[in-house]
């Protein structure tokens, strides 16, 4: 909010005071000129939500642990990491798996869910990349 609110606020008066000159209510103040400005500051809070909703985790363990159907990626990640390093843990302590050598090792579970969860944000942020840079040079005004 505060990154809109001041991207707003740094837009020029003379816009608003030109459309009140013509006749322009609050609303289509609002709407036709202040609003279609907004992109790049909207684009950049789009941005920041996607990143922060694709990377937690927690929420899924916090409100859905015990339901299977409504897992996020991130989650599912996470537990096979945490399986993983159990496994790892386990099979030190054995003689028989000390012998036997794994190709899967927390550090490889642990380079995919890095792989893995950093290529959507990837993807998507080239298409968002020239409003990101425009809301963020505009926010700090």
């Amino acid at each position: 909010m505060i990154v809109i609110r001041t991207y707003i606020a740094g837009l020029p008066d003379a816009l608003v005071e030109s459309a009140r000159i013509d006749g322009a209510g609050d609303i289509r103040v609002f709407w036709q000129i202040i609003f279609p400005l907004c992109k790049p500051v909207l684009a950049t809070v789009a941005l920041f939500v996607a990143v922060g909703s694709w990377n937690s985790w927690f929420d899924t363990y916090l409100y859905n642990g015990g339901q299977k159907e409504l897992h996020s990626l991130q989650y599912l990640l996470k537990m096979k990491l945490a399986t993983t390093q159990t496994s790892a843990n386990a099979a030190k302590t054995s003689a028989e798996a000390l012998q036997s050598t794994t190709q899967t090792t927390p550090v490889t579970i642990r380079c995919a869910i890095t792989v893995i969860s950093t290529v959507p944000i990837l993807v998507v942020y080239p298409f968002l990349q020239k409003y990101f840079v425009t809301g963020m040079a505009q926010s700090r005004k």
